[in-house]
């Protein structure tokens, strides 16, 4: 049983726990996870996985499916509160916050944006295919080796590549060219760095 308290930036859920979990489902909902991939990717136990799916399966956040003896679990989003849930859950415990508590600690990131066909599907645009890899734009001079150890690390959490590709801090702004256009013609997220 997880015992850490309620997280208190969303303390109308039981726990860190619950909130990753929910997250991770509602968070890419072209995504079809087993048990035990929630658990491995999350670091939950088994049984309580077993029991945070039961309880959105049962209020209609997620539906499930059995493959032999697997289960396995993706986002309803057909629920009425799918669309709400899953941009509060995802902001507060999926690939922004988990990127965020990553990229904090690297001396010289000044500011840092998902960007691609990720931050295109969390705004609403459609897509042909699943997402395949997560795209961080850095701005800043940081240090390449412990930006390399902090992506990898979000990697292991979220499950699935993260490509990280570095700027200049004025890069935004100032930036010109075909990449500079890709990435600023398109949706993209501010991740909260606390630097500001």
């Amino acid at each position: 049983m997880d015992r850490r308290p309620a997280p208190s930036l969303l303390p109308i859920l039981r726990s860190q726990q619950q909130g990753e979990i929910l997250a991770l489902l509602l968070g890419d909902p072209d995504r079809e996870l087993s048990l035990t991939e929630i658990s491995r990717l999350t670091g939950a136990p088994h049984p309580s996985v077993y029991r945070e799916v039961q309880r959105a399966e049962q209020v209609g956040l997620v539906t499930s499916r059995k493959v032999g003896n697997t289960r396995l679990v993706r986002a309803d989003t057909g629920s009425p509160y799918y669309a709400g849930l899953a941009d509060v859950l995802t902001r507060a415990f999926g690939v922004p916050a988990v990127l965020a508590d990553a990229l904090r600690d690297v001396s010289g990131v000044d500011e840092a944006y998902v960007y691609g066909s990720w931050a295109a599907r969390h705004s609403g645009e459609p897509g042909r295919r699943p997402v395949g890899d997560i795209d961080v734009l850095v701005l800043g001079e940081p240090d390449r080796d412990r930006l390399y150890e902090a992506v990898s690390a979000a990697e292991r959490r979220l499950g699935r590549q993260v490509q990280a590709t570095v700027r200049e801090s004025g890069w935004l702004n100032a930036g010109s060219g075909s990449f500079h256009e890709t990435v600023t013609g398109r949706p993209m997220l501010k991740l909260a760095l606390g630097i500001d």
